[in-house]
């Protein structure tokens, strides 16, 4: 049965949601949510300049999903990540140099630089030897632990690690979760059960909601399926590539070892003509 929800991972859709000046009050409340700030919560955001708008864009040509100040001026970036890019971590603190040095040209003294916070949702288990689905990061001081460096942390939400079913949601944080691993294959009767009484959540949905979508939107919406999808078959074969060039290094140096052919064969999974 299809569900009424589209897929929030969708590029097009994720900037819908999180991305559209009309939302603004979703991504307060998911951003509060995520960091647990129930003291000194954030109150207000400002979107800042993508090289494409999020509500119209098709396909993806930003640099990252949603830029954001806060009203002290400290920068947020969301960023949804659905395939395992090799160095996502890597491009993570590029993104969060760039926009920490984006605020010089502004004529800022370095004292007054804002902090950077970068938050990615990806759609893989960028750090496997984490448990927690939910990781947030800082630079601190080796010895003490001080956190003495402060304008910089990275936090992310590993979807596969969020295994909780729709009648084991407490917290907002794991309502979120869900709602990013789950919102496609959602029926519409369990939703009070999901959103409770929050109506910023029931908002996200209702965002989601594939009757509401004009059909220009919805073939933007199936063009960045079908790129995030070839997307990832790239990536597949590049790995499959990547593997079968390993497994015939193993085979060389065995036969260069005068292990015998079916030895090899057995251990790499390669035919004895291939050997």
């Amino acid at each position: 049965m299809l569900s009424k929800f589209l897929n929030p991972k969708n590029d097009l859709a994720f900037k819908r949601i999180f991305g559209a000046e009309r939302n603004k009050d979703i991504l307060i409340h998911f951003l509060n949510d995520i960091f647990g700030r129930t003291t000194n919560p954030i109150e207000e955001v400002t979107f800042l300049k993508l090289s494409q708008d999020p509500e119209i864009a098709a396909l993806r040509v930003s640099i990252v999903d949603v830029l954001c100040k806060d009203a002290e001026g400290n920068r947020f970036i969301v960023e949804m990540q659905i395939n395992n890019e090799k160095g996502f971590e890597k491009r993570a603190q590029y993104y969060a140099a760039k926009a920490y040095t984006e605020q010089r040209g502004q004529g800022i003294e370095f004292a007054d630089l804002k902090e950077i916070t970068f938050l990615a949702i990806t759609d893989f288990s960028l750090f496997p030897e984490k448990k927690e689905y939910l990781s947030h990061h800082v630079v601190l001081d080796k010895q003490t632990f001080e956190r003495n460096l402060k304008d910089f942390s990275f936090s992310f939400l590993e979807l596969p690690k969020f295994k909780k079913t729709k009648d084991q949601l407490t917290t907002m944080t794991e309502k979120w979760a869900y709602f990013f691993k789950k919102a496609d294959t959602t029926d519409e009767k369990d939703l009070p059960l999901i959103v409770g009484m929050d109506t910023i959540l029931q908002k996200a949905y209702d965002e989601l909601n594939r009757f509401s979508w004009t059909v220009e939107e919805r073939r933007a919406y199936d063009s960045v399926d079908m790129k995030q999808a070839a997307d990832r078959a790239v990536l597949q074969a590049a790995e499959l590539k990547g593997e079968a060039k390993k497994t015939i290094e193993i085979a060389k140096k065995l036969l260069a070892q005068k292990v015998a052919i079916q030895t090899i064969a057995t251990a790499t999974g390669l035919s004895e003509v291939d050997i």
